[in-house]
């Protein structure tokens, strides 16, 4: 029981911060079971990414009820992540845990830069300000092709490090499509919630998800991300979006060099 109410409170910490700096939490997951619980990589990206669904999915639902989410765009960037999350889930099962580990450091140190720079892309091909959302999700628009490109990359990276894709996608949706946040947010989540779940049934159907595990973590992320929400009306987010991204960067490349050496 006292493993159970451990998870529980690291997914309260998780849920608050990763919303209150907007970044998700799916990142602070893996590390916390590989490292804390000696999990296997494959249990531990199982596992992360049934917590991921069950917070992505108590986010969509709130969404959908509230008409934020753009269906014809989020039905066509879930489907090109369900073909990535199926590769990510077969690639990591071939990863031993000296390479999941490298891997996953150097990914975490593009986390670490996307935190850093905030909601600021280096590749920004803007949309016309007056290009209407109709135009926008049409499948003859360029913007649009890219996007079911990159959802196709952040499913095979959800499955493979056990993250949601939020921090790729909300980023691209607000900078690139200039999408009102409240929208790329809500669009964001549910495509994360059809990404996850793919990848969760995945790893269930080779016996990688600690289900009760996941649940009580699970529990304290709903939680914490409630939390989250409410600090962010109260108190700024930027300073801790950039401590948070600089004890990263530290941690990853910690992470390497230990692994390499």
């Amino acid at each position: 029981m006292l493993v159970y109410a451990v998870l529980f409170v690291a997914g309260l910490g998780v849920g608050t911060v990763g919303t209150l700096i907007g970044a998700g939490g799916g990142w602070m997951i893996v590390p916390l079971l590989l490292f804390g619980y000696r999990f296997s990589p494959q249990e531990a990206v199982g596992t992360s990414l049934a917590v991921v669904f069950l917070n992505a999915l108590s986010g969509s639902l709130a969404y959908i009820t509230q008409g934020r989410v753009l269906y014809k765009m989020g039905l066509a960037f879930a489907a090109a992540t369900i073909p990535g999350a199926l590769m990510g889930a077969l690639l990591v099962q071939h990863l031993g845990s000296k390479w999941f580990t490298m891997l996953f450091g150097c990914f975490l140190v593009l986390i670490a830069a996307f935190l850093h720079r905030g909601r600021q892309l280096p590749f920004v091909p803007y949309v016309e300000e007056h290009t209407s959302p109709e135009h926008l999700q049409s499948f003859r628009t360029p913007h649009m092709r890219l996007g079911i490109l990159i959802s196709f990359f952040v499913g095979t990276i959800s499955s493979l490090f056990g993250i949601g894709g939020g921090i790729i996608h909300v980023p691209f949706l607000i900078v690139m499509l200039r999408i009102p946040v409240h929208a790329a947010t809500a669009t964001s989540h549910f495509v994360l919630a059809i990404t996850s779940l793919t990848g969760t049934l995945v790893f269930l159907q080779h016996g990688q998800v600690r289900v009760g595990m996941a649940a009580s973590m699970g529990s304290g992320v709903l939680l914490g991300a409630q939390l989250g929400a409410f600090l962010s009306m109260r108190m700024p987010s930027e300073p801790i979006r950039r401590t948070l991204a600089l004890a990263l960067a530290v941690f990853a490349c910690w992470l390497i060099l230990r692994t390499a050496f």
